[in-house]
């Protein structure tokens, strides 16, 4: 649902996919329809419009839908597709506050469907290579976490920049990987977080679209992160972990792919698979046969970085450290 960039590359991706295809197409845009229709092989009665997709509920060839369409119309989408008896794949960020996240999962509950968010890193090599290290005790106890996540916007007119579609700025979009991976790589649920805000170009960030935020989260077990969000700086993608017995670095950490890293004990070998393929089949297997990934990418996983997220412009408005209780 939503045929825009993002979803071309997810689309090409799934070509090589072992346990997902593309049986239906949701768009607003006929043409799209046809072009896509043709491309995959998606018969003209399995593509649908924003009004009448509903009807999904009726084709029994459609098992789940990825709802990658701008972040405010996630909320009644999902919950459409669930009220339709379908499961939901939701892009990242899940909606835009936690509020909203919460009737997700529990619509999502209520039509007995599954509700899964598109974190692709959580099925990285790579990534989950430090995962592994930390939670076998490899880094020793985990001090500090840094997260750098950051790119020079283009397009003024773009929805990302838009408040009623975005939710944010660079904070809805970007940020996010460093809320995310601060608590895969930590393994830890933050219980504070302080943040700032700064912001150099009114005209092309608006009022309630943030530009560059600074912010920190602090752990029950003393240790603390420093994260850089921002849509006016390049070059920042970068998590660096830190422990009494070592160390991890991923940079590039967020990208595409290759991810690149590197521990105390050498570089990362792990062989790069382009990481839309790796989500939808690992995705298709939490669907199909109910397996539990190393880090979660359900709905819970999803409202967790909303909850941090809205505490972050809390903060970010009043000046003021913000208490956290995700569990």
């Amino acid at each position: 649902m939503g045929l825009g960039g993002y979803a071309s590359r997810v689309a090409e991706s799934m070509q090589s996919c072992k346990r997902a295809k593309i049986t239906g197409l949701i768009s607003g845009t006929p043409a799209k329809l046809d072009e896509w229709g043709a491309k995959y092989g998606v018969p003209e009665g399995s593509r649908y419009n924003y009004e009448n997709f509903d009807k999904i509920k009726d084709n029994p060839d459609i098992d789940a839908v990825y709802v990658i369409t701008p972040n405010a119309l996630h909320h009644d989408q999902v919950i459409r597709v669930a009220k339709a008896g379908k499961h939901a794949i939701c892009e990242k960020p899940m909606a835009l506050n936690a509020a909203e996240g919460e009737e997700m999962i529990a619509a999502c509950a209520a039509a007995g469907v599954k509700l899964l968010v598109g974190y692709r890193l959580h099925f990285e090599a790579k990534t989950l290579e430090v995962v592994r290290m930390r939670s076998e005790g490899e880094f020793g106890k985990i001090k500090f976490f840094q997260g750098q996540c950051g790119f020079r916007i283009g397009d003024p007119n773009q929805w990302r920049l838009d408040k009623a579609l975005a939710g944010g700025g660079a904070m809805m979009d970007i940020g996010i990987y460093a809320i995310n991976g601060a608590r895969y790589m930590v393994g830890e649920e933050p219980i504070w977080v302080t943040a700032q805000e700064t912001k150099t170009d009114t005209v092309k960030f608006k009022e309630g679209v943030d530009e560059t935020i600074l912010f920190q989260l602090g752990f029950p077990s003393g240790a603390v992160a420093s994260c850089l969000s921002t849509y006016n700086m390049n070059y920042l993608d970068r998590f660096f972990l830190n422990g009494e017995k070592g160390f991890a670095e991923l940079q590039p950490s967020t990208g595409y792919g290759p991810i690149e890293g590197r521990t105390n004990k050498g570089k990362l070998t792990q062989p790069h698979v382009t990481h839309q393929t790796q989500q939808m089949d690992e995705m298709a297997g939490i669907i199909l046969d109910g397996n539990e990934p190393v880090v979660p990418v359900d709905g819970l996983e999803g409202l967790k970085d909303l909850k941090v997220i809205d505490a972050i412009y809390r903060a970010c408005a009043t000046g003021e450290r913000q208490e956290l209780k995700l569990v």
